[in-house]
């Protein structure tokens, strides 16, 4: 038995050895031929919350949700006819007997949105909507309607502030706009050309867009949902029917939406109306000074090697920065030990900083940089048309 075993181990052995070479060959040609695979980039699982898992078909719910809480905004004002050229000379008026009759007047009306942004009855518009109104009068989506007051507004953001005394009032749910990515799914809620309350669907088209010369301080939306005349003081809102923003205005040339809208963010129409709820107008830091961009060719001509900087091109006599000895012609380049890098954000920062506080400003002039420390004072509000 045991030659018949070595008879036949000798072979076996051989066999085996054998097969696991073909094996291992086999396996080294299967994988050199994976490598030459093409190789498909999959897009990494996110969570995402139900709402978008669900790719909804209809924005009933959101609808539903937000619409009660967006207004109606008629406003009127008694405004006078202008007279013929000839009217406005005394002697023409006292020969034809003028000078005793009133001047003819008519009632002019406009209307825009708003949205309630709390029980009490807090209504977030846009300050156009309601500029220059003798009466302002609300139009909820139940029906009922009433005189509104102005608590506040600010021209300079164009937003504005009113108050309703009803009871029961729906409130929409604001949602930080800070979340907000370029290419969200949001619906625009107003009443267009005063036909009714009317939805419009598009999505986020940008954030941030600013130096658009709408507003003074800037910071908007842009959607392409349809927004129309009356669109304005209306809620931008999320798939979930949450305040995103304030509709505010249109890019176009026909008068008509053409997919370019701006909304002014659900972050910035809060502060606002906290600031003008608390102090009857919005308090901003002020230095006082008229800037200019600064560029390379500019830069060089005052003999600054850089870019980065902002150009005093003008001072309020005796303002705050004046009064710290700032002229014409100085380059802002650091404030506070930061670096400027923008106008418009060095501008913001200065003005979100609380009147009365001190702040260290270095300054190039003919040559040299300079320290200055300037009280930063209050921006006074701009007279309303």
């Amino acid at each position: 038995m045991k030659k018949l075993f070595r008879y036949f181990s000798l072979p076996v052995m051989i066999g085996v050895i054998i097969g696991l070479l073909i094996n291992q060959q086999s396996t080294a040609l299967f994988t050199s031929n994976q490598k030459t695979q093409p190789v498909f980039i999959e897009a990494a699982h996110k969570p995402k919350n139900t709402s978008q898992q669900q790719a909804p078909y209809s924005y009933s719910g959101a609808v539903k949700q937000a619409a009660p809480a967006v207004v109606n905004i008629y406003t009127s004002k008694i405004i006078e006819q202008s007279d013929h050229p000839l009217l406005q000379d005394p002697a023409f008026r006292q020969f034809f007997d003028f000078n005793g009759k009133p001047r003819q007047q008519r009632l002019q009306s406009s209307l825009g949105s708003g949205v309630l942004v709390s029980a009490d009855g807090y209504i977030l518009t846009n300050n156009h909507v309601i500029a220059g109104a003798d009466e302002i009068k609300v139009a909820l989506k139940d029906g009922r309607e009433t005189i509104a007051q102005v608590v506040g507004t600010d021209p300079e953001t164009d937003l504005a502030v009113l108050k309703i005394k009803l009871p029961d009032l729906p409130v929409i749910t604001i949602a930080p706009s800070d979340d907000i990515e370029v290419g969200d799914v949001v619906l625009a809620i107003g009443n267009p050309f005063g036909v009714g309350q009317t939805v419009t669907m598009g999505i986020v088209s940008a954030t941030g867009r600013d130096q658009l010369g709408i507003n003074t301080f800037e910071d908007f939306i842009q959607t392409d949902a349809a927004i129309n005349p009356g669109n304005s003081g209306g809620a931008l809102v999320n798939p979930r029917g949450e305040f995103l923003g304030i509709n505010t205005a249109i890019f176009s040339k026909s008068g008509g939406s053409q997919g370019i809208g701006f909304a002014i963010p659900s972050n910035l129409s809060r502060q606002i109306m906290i600031d003008i709820i608390r102090e009857g107008s919005v308090v901003r830091g002020w230095l006082g000074v008229e800037v200019q961009e600064l560029t390379q060719a500019l830069a060089l001509s005052f003999g600054y090697n850089s870019d980065q900087g902002i150009l005093i091109a003008g001072l309020l006599r005796n303002g705050p920065a004046h009064q710290a000895g700032m002229q014409p012609g100085d380059i802002i380049t650091k404030v506070d030990g930061e670096l400027v890098v923008s106008g418009r954000d060095t501008m913001n920062q200065i003005t979100e900083t609380e009147p009365g506080e001190k702040i260290k400003l270095s300054v190039f002039r003919a040559g040299k940089i300079l320290q200055l420390e300037v009280e930063v004072g209050r921006r006074p509000t701009p007279a309303q048309n």
